[in-house]
């Protein structure tokens, strides 16, 4: 498994959680090819835009990539040739609509695939008066993993 970051101070992290290896978000931020080296046999993209285009476009024949984040733009600058030629799958994950016994099965994936010692270490509660910072250190890209607001608290 590969980890791409913007923050490469995060490696020893994304190492713990499961990266055989960190790659820089520079290579894959800007317009690339149509078509690259295949490299991949599956990913998961959370960016979208180029970062999308550019693993669609190094994915290796039959493989997969699945898009669920537009952290980087709604935009998908790339050809169809990774999808024609190489016979690509690009597949959206949709949480909204999702069915509900579809859903339920993944809720009882993540319960029995998950380490919890890793889930906890990913994310954090935060209160209802904490939340404006929070957004700050999310806006500014010094937040890490993901906080859950407890509106009681």
């Amino acid at each position: 498994m590969v980890a791409v970051t913007g923050r490469p101070a995060e490696s020893d992290y994304l190492k713990y959680l499961g990266a055989a290896e960190v790659l820089g978000r520079d290579s894959f931020s800007s317009p690339g090819k149509p078509m690259g080296k295949e490299r991949w046999a599956g990913a998961v993209d959370v960016v979208g835009s180029h970062v999308l285009a550019n693993v669609c476009a190094t994915t290796k024949y039959g493989g997969t990539v699945a898009a669920c984040g537009l952290a980087g733009g709604m935009e998908f600058p790339a050809t169809v040739a990774p999808f024609i030629l190489r016979g690509v799958t690009l597949a959206g994950i949709d949480s909204v609509m999702c069915p509900r016994d579809r859903r339920l099965e993944v809720w009882r994936r993540l319960g029995h695939d998950l380490e919890i010692d890793k889930l906890n270490m990913m994310t954090k509660s935060i209160g209802l008066t904490e939340t404006l910072d929070c957004a700050n250190q999310f806006l500014s890209g010094t937040l890490r993993g993901r906080a859950v607001v407890a509106v009681t608290r």
